[in-house]
């Protein structure tokens, strides 16, 4: 069974607490890897490292960071083949998938961030006070603690780690306890081309991430996690008063209007609702629907559903994988455990453990009402929900009545609507007439209990920066 390390100061080792922890496949159910439990020593261990090299890293030139992240990720892009091994075997996702979407992205992510280093932007300097020269430096946090999700393990590391280190600062990085094996790798890899200490990733538990939340070097905690997470570090960071980032859980309604395709329409939302086993934040989970299409949309839909298919790895006709874990696939069991009689399950609502694996049917269900805990919870799993609305108004009632926002979806041919809506929704994002397209180059964020701070984008990077102002007095000739 292969032993991972964690890395720190620039070399992998074994961890100092000398206790592991079994990764398991989702696809099989079966242990493949040991992963360090990472305790305080390990914890204290990487922040040193981060801090001491915090103190020559700082004052790199943006040129300099941007060339060597560039050198990283052609790197991680010449190990592709490995990469993606590694991954399908830590989250039971298609091949295809991770190959040709998942990891290419990843690679992309990361030359975005190389290429932002050298484009950080501000106030203009200038005389404002009669006598007296302002100038006004961005500068770099200091020391960030940061934790990635289980979900897409090593682009929502490079969502972290790469904005991070491109404004200046050093990183340690706990990846979620159930998938850090690509997260280990690439750090041994990028750890070859930056300065030890500038990237340390240490595997563990919820605890390992206390402990790292708690610590007292960190200036800035960047978490991308659930609700309970995010309020659970949003109380621990307050007692020294760190700065944090969260990219919380979410609830994505998807409006669908009368004036639509309903047949490809129907397609495109299964996709996005289904994309990743439905483990997506930004998932297209809720569709509310013009109750004059209600009934046709809804039979569309359940074809739809029921042409996807879900397997290993290895079967290319799967369009997902399992579940994370078995605990997770035994929360998503419980929604259906407790749906309340008037929903209906027009298809699929099961688990199914073939080959020891975690998986889930794809699912559609009607019925639902607004305040069943099916609609306002996140399930995080290959589940769509259906609501009718009569109008534009109750359209965007319904959408705003849950305690997320990080993204909606809006369909519709009448452009005028799309102004009128999306201005409305109260998400960080809206997409319309399509849904889960990423862009690096615009902003990831969200509103209410799905956190606050920006993935992605220049201002990914300005979020691990802190502004000074510089004020001269000016001589007289």
């Amino acid at each position: 069974m292969k032993m991972l390390e964690n890395y720190i100061d620039g070399k992998s080792i074994p961890p100092l607490s000398g206790e592991y922890t079994d990764i398991i496949n989702p696809s099989t159910g079966e242990a493949f890897a040991k992963a360090p439990l990472s305790g305080q020593a390990d914890v204290d261990a990487a922040f040193e490292a981060a801090a001491r090299a915090f103190k020559e890293w700082r004052k790199t030139t943006p040129g300099e960071r941007s060339l060597l992240l560039f050198r990283a990720a052609d790197a991680l892009e010449a190990r592709a083949d490995e990469f993606v091994e590694a991954e399908c075997q830590n989250t039971g996702k298609p091949v295809a998938f991770v190959r040709d979407a998942e990891f290419t992205g990843t690679v992309e992510y990361l030359r975005f961030y190389a290429a932002a280093a050298r484009d950080l932007r501000g106030l203009a300097g200038g005389s404002f006070l009669s006598g007296f020269e302002s100038t006004v430096r961005r500068e770099p946090v200091g020391v960030c603690g940061l934790v990635s999700p289980w979900n897409y393990p090593l682009a929502m590391a490079v969502w972290k780690f790469g904005p991070a280190i491109a404004a200046g600062n050093t990183v340690v990085l706990k990846p979620s306890d159930t998938t850090p094996v690509t997260s280990l790798l690439a750090a041994q890899i990028i750890g070859e081309i930056l300065p030890p200490g500038v990237l340390n990733v240490i595997a563990g538990t919820r605890e390992t991430g206390r402990l790292l939340v708690k610590h007292p070097t960190p200036e800035l905690i960047s978490v991308t996690g659930s609700e309970r997470a995010g309020i659970e570090v949003s109380a621990s960071a307050a007692e020294d008063l760190k700065r944090v980032s969260l990219e919380l859980g979410g609830k994505a309604p998807v409006l669908v209007f009368g004036d639509v395709d309903i047949e490809e329409t129907a397609k495109n939302i299964a996709g996005a609702g289904f994309l990743n086993a439905g483990q997506d934040c930004e998932a297209a989970c809720r569709v509310l629907v013009d109750q004059a299409i209600h009934d046709e949309f809804v039979e569309a839909l359940v074809r739809a559903a029921e042409n996807t298919s879900y397997g290993a790895p290895e079967n290319t006709e799967a369009t997902y994988g399992p579940l994370n874990s078995a605990e997770h696939l035994a929360k998503v069991e419980g929604f259906f455990a407790d749906l309340p009689e008037h929903a209906t399950v027009r298809t699929g609502g099961r688990g199914d453990r073939q080959n020891g694996g975690f998986f889930f049917e794809p699912t559609v269900v009607t019925g639902v009402q607004q305040r069943d805990r099916i609609v306002q919870e996140e399930v995080f799993g290959p589940v769509i929900t259906v609501q009718p609305f009569s109008s534009e108004e109750e359209a965007i009632t319904l959408a705003n009545d849950v305690r997320f926002g990080l993204a909606a979806g809006l369909w519709t041919s009448n452009h005028d609507r799309v102004l009128r809506v999306s201005s409305e929704l109260d998400f960080g994002k809206v997409w319309v007439n399509c849904h889960l397209e990423v862009a690096v180059e615009m902003p990831n964020t969200g509103y209410k209990h799905s956190g606050h701070g920006n993935d992605l984008s220049v201002l990914a990077i300005e979020e691990y920066t802190r502004v000074k102002h510089v004020m001269s007095a000016v001589s007289t000739a």
